[in-house]
């Protein structure tokens, strides 16, 4: 039986007709003629009930081809921080327009993105632009190998770094291949993948500090690579410690420790997980939230690194810095105040407070971590995950229910657990929310989904 078969004809506790995908779905099937499984991104496929097709957006929610209006937690992902539509930066963006498109030329809005991304993350003394995190990512590894002469790289399982093929080992590991293992190979994430791409890579288990000085010490290691905050999966915080002894050991080895800050920078304070939990990396990626839904990201670091790409390091990219991207990201920098990041952490820890309550009081076992910016519910976790293995606990099938009963009653959530906050999901949204949430819970608690 389908999940939207086996769903009451109204929403409960207010009587308001549940939301139709009829125009998405027939609009999906037939974009398939023209595009592989009609979408552009494996991540926009298999959502339940269909994979969505957009019309438009406006601050904290979106409106679909079939007329419903969506309070949006995915926000792109996580790159709209300031909500769909912020004036300022539609102003900027149009102005640039009107100047040109591309030049294939440095221009004076590009140095201005880069100032503000310099003065304010820790760790950024020089800095590229790019056009995704993907792409910074293996900017930063081909760096981090340049300066130290050495191949391998040290990444972390169920950390995600992009989609090439030398990092996309052990994102989703199956509990049976870890159980299998007291030193798992890594896990290849796609079919395709090139196998000889793992030589070059060491997999580690997360916030076992332990075990990475004793990797390190091997002195083979250019690069360690991690999310400081792990908000892909699970919204799991560093243990206490944990990075300060990373960085102190990547220092010991002469290691280059790099950073992935495409989710966590620019969301959970100006400066990133870098700036929150004060520990600087040497070299650190970012995107998402840097232009707020515009194709930029960035690799930034110490100044003798990042010299090296005017020199024999090789980085470029015929759309790095286009002006009207770059007019987006000094327009989303600029309105990134603590003013902002009070506003979103006040209304953040009011919804995760809310929704605690509604699982307590429902008797559903859950645990609501991470941040107020950006946080996942992990149903079927009695505790905080510590590590990637912690989440092969969770009730994925439960959750998945729960995020198809939410979007039929007008609230859009990540399949995978995390919620996005913005700063346009003000109090009169955080209530809206929980009141559709805790109808939908009932629903699902009658029905023995939960």
């Amino acid at each position: 039986m389908s999940l939207e078969s086996n769903v009451p004809s109204e929403n409960a506790g207010g009587g308001k007709p549940r939301l139709s995908f009829d125009r998405s779905r027939e609009a999906i099937a037939r974009n398939g003629q023209w595009l592989a499984g009609g979408v552009s991104s494996n991540f926009r496929l298999n959502i339940s009930p269909t994979p969505l097709v957009i019309e438009s957006g406006n601050g904290a929610r979106l409106t679909d081809i079939d007329g419903n209006s969506l309070i949006d937690y995915y926000l792109g992902m996580g790159p709209m921080i300031l909500g769909h539509k912020p004036p300022a930066l539609v102003e900027a963006v149009t102005a640039q327009i009107q100047k040109g498109i591309l030049y294939a030329g440095t221009t004076e809005i590009e140095a201005e993105a880069a100032r503000l991304v310099c003065e304010m993350v820790p760790s950024a003394e020089r800095m590229r632009f790019a056009c995704s995190g993907s792409e910074a990512i293996q900017a930063a590894l081909r760096i981090a190998r340049a300066h130290t002469g050495r191949e391998r790289v040290v990444k972390f399982e169920g950390h995600y770094h992009g989609w090439f093929d030398n990092v996309l080992w052990s994102v989703a590991p199956p509990a049976d291949w870890l159980a299998s293992h007291n030193d798992p190979a890594p896990f290849a994430g796609s079919q395709g993948q090139l196998a000889s791409a793992a030589e070059a890579i060491s997999v580690l288990p997360w916030n076992d500090l332990a075990a990475l000085e004793a990797r390190l010490a091997k002195g083979d290691i250019a690069a360690v690579i991690m999310e400081p905050a792990m908000c892909n999966a699970g919204a799991i915080h560093p243990a206490p410690g944990y990075l300060e002894g990373v960085r102190e050991a990547c220092s010991r080895t002469g290691t280059i420790l790099i950073f992935d800050e495409v989710i966590t920078g620019f969301r959970l304070a100006p400066g990133g997980a870098q700036e929150l939990f004060g520990v600087t990396p040497d070299l650190s990626t970012f995107g998402k939230a840097i232009a707020n839904g515009f194709p930029v990201a960035a690799v930034v670091g110490r100044a003798d690194l990042l010299e090296l790409c005017a020199g024999r390091v090789l980085h470029g990219g015929t759309y790095n810095a286009q002006p009207i991207a770059m007019a987006a990201t000094a327009a989303t920098l600029r309105q990134l105040t603590p003013a902002l990041y009070a506003g979103i952490a006040e209304n953040g820890t009011r919804l995760m407070e809310g929704l605690k309550r509604i699982f307590a009081d429902a008797g559903v076992t859950a645990s609501i971590v991470g941040f107020p910016q950006v946080f996942h519910i992990g149903l079927g976790l009695d505790a905080p995950a510590k590590s990637y293995r912690d989440l092969l606990k969770l009730n994925r099938t439960g959750y998945v229910a729960l995020a198809n009963e939410l979007v039929h009653r007008g609230v859009r959530v990540l399949e995978r657990g995390a919620w996005f906050m913005s700063c346009e999901h003000g109090p009169e949204v955080v209530d809206e929310t929980l009141e559709i949430t805790e109808a939908a819970v009932g629903a699902l608690k009658e029905q023995g989904a939960l």
